[in-house]
């Protein structure tokens, strides 16, 4: 994705991917490939009337997003092509416009990226992790859901392979969000149980998921502050993915601690993060979310495999390592047992 070897072009060639990003987000928010997710495509101007634009910005649109090749025209005629229809209409099941949405509302963020690094604090109107029956709130969620289900069957064979899963019946997703992983975990191991412990405003999207993959009688949830609030306890596998970094790092060693303490003895607690190496020179990805953490959290950031072995091993879990995973870059997996 990036290269060692910056050029002038390379470097004025950033604004533009900005363009396309800008682009897309601004037609999934206005639901313009649902719009056009009907036999033949339609006519610019009948377009613009389904999504409430002006005819000429929305042909405008519509040529930029067929020239990087989400939209096919033919003169006055827009349709989709294969991919956006599956992808980008609310139409498909393989919708996958939550996270595109979530990205365009941290997009004001990042916008003051500068002001952040001067005063080391968030600059984000509202937390990444919204609340209650918001736009951003679904979008937070379910773009979670998106993103992990591309994953999750992958991690769950991970974890197989790895032994961690043996004789594991019972699994605490610990802020798992809509369930994504418990879904998949239940689907990959049919002697499972699982609960979900999130906010409570993520309940409904959570009990929705389930439903929706026939797991709401192997899949309960339970609400609350994973700081504060009373944890289940009594869990074979404690599973805490991509939460650890909206965290300060006093509160991501706690939350571990508290993970811990769920497990029953001979358990096993993994953490799934954004790993940045212990020399602090990468990966990209990694590197670049824990900015994302610092203009929207409070004091969340990424973490050094280093930190987070040290955080399973202060909260009194042994045999740590890092399970095997095919996972994207900068993405790993860290276990550690309750002995």
């Amino acid at each position: 994705m990036f290269q060692g070897d910056w050029t002038p072009k390379d470097l004025f060639s950033l604004g533009s991917q900005t363009w396309v990003a800008c682009a897309v987000q601004a037609a999934v928010r206005l639901q313009l490939f649902t719009a056009l997710d009907v036999e033949g495509g339609l006519p610019v101007g009948e377009l613009a009337r389904r999504i409430g634009g002006n005819e000429r910005a929305v042909g405008m649109l519509a040529t930029a997003l067929t020239a990087v090749g989400l939209l096919n025209r033919d003169g006055d005629l827009v349709s989709l092509t294969g991919q956006s229809r599956r992808y980008l209409s609310t139409k498909s099941d393989e919708y996958f416009g939550f996270i595109i949405r979530h990205q365009a509302n941290i997009l004001r963020s990042w916008i003051h990226l500068d002001e952040a690094v001067k005063t080391g604090s968030s600059v984000a109107e509202r937390s990444s992790k919204a609340e209650g029956d918001s736009e951003e709130n679904e979008a937070f969620l379910m773009g979670m859901f998106n993103v992990a289900r591309l994953q999750a069957d992958t991690v769950a064979q991970a974890l197989k392979k790895a032994g961690v899963m043996e004789g594991r019946q019972s699994v605490l997703d610990l802020g798992g969000g809509p369930g994504t992983y418990a879904i998949y975990f239940c689907r990959n191991f049919p002697e499972i149980r699982a609960t979900v412990f999130d906010q409570p405003a993520t309940e409904k999207f959570a009990s929705a998921t389930f439903e929706r993959y026939g797991l709401s009688d192997r899949i309960n949830f339970v609400s609350g502050n994973f700081l504060e609030s009373d944890l289940p306890k009594g869990y074979d596998l404690v599973w805490a993915s991509q939460v650890l970094h909206g965290e300060t790092p006093a509160d991501a060693a706690r939350l571990i601690k508290r993970g811990a303490e769920c497990l029953n003895p001979g358990g096993c607690l993994c953490v799934q993060e954004f790993i940045i190496d212990d020399d602090l020179r990468g990966p990209a990805h990694s590197a670049l979310f824990s900015l994302n953490m610092l203009v929207q959290t409070p004091g969340g950031q990424s973490y050094t495999e280093s930190e987070l072995t040290n955080m399973l091993t202060a909260a009194g879990l042994g045999n740590i390592r890092r399970v095997p995973a095919e996972l994207p870059p900068g993405c790993g997996i860290i276990a550690g047992e309750k002995m």
